[in-house]
């Protein structure tokens, strides 16, 4: 039988994804006539991975305005739905099952309803186009117990298995996070920060042109 015992010198990070997606409320209206979107506020594992096996709840502590605001999710999906009309952060706590022997982990989100101008392609965004806010994240375990360990192998869970393609999935709850998306995220940024150097190259041949005259 496994025990609780630290196994020295080993990390493993499980990679998770949290934050939220709205759209804007049509047809019937909810309780609260005052409410303009229907929100859910997440935690998932790519791939729609069951983190349920070293996941024991989630609470999500919402604004004070909300009945209940302590809200506590004990089985997967770990996912609240709610309805509201403004934006504010809700903190997240992640609790594990006993046998990790890990304390909660707590996360903080922003909850947004509203989308940014445009979408990526510079595009008015649709009224009726879900807005997702998410972001990845990895929980990182120093030294799990040779117990937590044996739960980890047998789900094979010790490596993050961040996926290499984009998903093929259509589903806008389904983030694109990839080693894939990373590269062309990555590339993106280069070749702005490129832009940014040559812009800067410029102005300052400017400027020593204008000191010449």
């Amino acid at each position: 039988m496994a025990s609780n015992k630290r196994v020295k010198g080993l990390i493993v990070s499980r990679p998770i994804y949290y934050g939220n997606i709205a759209t804007p409320i049509t047809g019937k209206k909810p309780a609260n006539p005052d409410h303009t979107h229907r929100w859910t506020v997440m935690v998932k594992g790519l791939n729609n991975e069951d983190l349920s096996y070293y996941i024991r709840k989630v609470v999500f502590k919402l604004h004070e305005t909300y009945p209940n605001p302590l809200r506590s999710i004990e089985q997967p999906p770990f996912e609240l739905t709610e309805t509201g009309w403004g934006e504010f952060e809700i903190m997240i706590k992640i609790h594990f099952q006993p046998i990790t022997s890990e304390k909660p982990v707590t996360l903080y989100h922003h909850l947004r309803l509203h989308p940014f101008e445009d979408d990526l392609q510079g595009q008015p965004w649709p009224k009726d186009k879900p807005v997702l806010s998410l972001l990845y994240d990895e929980l990182v375990f120093n030294e799990p117990t040779e117990a937590f360990r044996e739960v980890l192998v047998k789900n094979n869970a010790m490596q993050p298995n961040l996926p290499t393609k984009k998903p093929a999935s259509k589903d806008p709850s389904t983030p694109e996070f990839s080693e894939q998306l990373e590269k062309e995220e990555l590339e993106r940024l280069d070749n702005a920060q490129k832009e940014v150097n040559a812009e800067i190259i410029r102005l300052k041949q400017r400027m020593a042109a204008l000191d010449n005259e």
